[in-house]
């Protein structure tokens, strides 16, 4: 595609990712229904938590969509799509169950959008093995981030308890193929800004 189609073509899944309208792999819905034995503290709770995995997951697509753009090798790039696609299901997951909760979506996830597409152009602009090791990294510090809001979250929300879980996995498998597809581990003080960066995010959506 030419620049101005392939500007078009981003624009778009940027407006249906926001829009929570994007489409996903077609997996089934993980969540067992729970909703209705849980306290308003537990709700409220598990709102606040699935309003930032809900974040995490806008941020996410934009990273794929900002690696895969600059990527010139044909099969990562098609393995940085469809790793993004399965993504989607994620954020439809979260979107649904922050309905049912009756929460909202942050107000800062178009920033979130923008600043992660921005960061996935960068690191994918210093080559393939660089841009796999980014990805490696970022779902390591997903992974850890999941496992922290299943011990928070009640035990008797078993329908987040069963996303999270499901997302806790499909993280940890996209860390591998990551890895096994030739992805170099990030220095140190690289992870220390990406973590302290996701920190800023998600503290920030835990609310606004």
């Amino acid at each position: 595609m030419s620049l101005i189609d392939n500007f078009i073509n981003e624009c778009d899944i940027a407006l249906k990712t926001l829009s929570y309208k994007k489409s996903g792999t077609g997996r089934s819905y993980p969540g067992k229904k729970g909703t209705e034995t849980l306290s308003k503290k537990e709700k409220s709770l598990s709102a606040q938590l699935m309003r930032v995995n809900l974040a995490g997951e806008v941020a996410a697509q934009a990273l794929y969509r900002g690696q895969a753009m600059v990527c010139r090798d044909p099969q990562i790039k098609e393995h940085l799509i469809q790793a993004g696609e399965e993504e989607t299901d994620h954020l439809i997951w979260c979107q649904k169950r922050l309905e049912d909760l009756n929460g909202r979506p942050s107000i800062f996830n178009p920033i979130w959008y923008a600043g992660s597409f921005t960061i996935g152009a960068i690191f994918g602009s210093f080559g393939e093995k660089t841009s796999l090791g980014f990805v490696e990294e970022t779902e390591k510090q997903v992974v850890k981030h999941l496992e922290k809001h299943l011990d928070q979250v009640s035990e008797n929300d078993i329908e987040t308890i069963g996303i999270l879980k499901t997302m806790r996995a499909d993280e940890d498998e996209h860390a591998k193929e990551a890895s096994a597809s030739g992805g170099e581990s990030l220095p140190t003080p690289t992870k220390k800004i990406m973590s302290f960066t996701a920190k800023v995010m998600t503290s920030s959506s835990s609310y606004i």
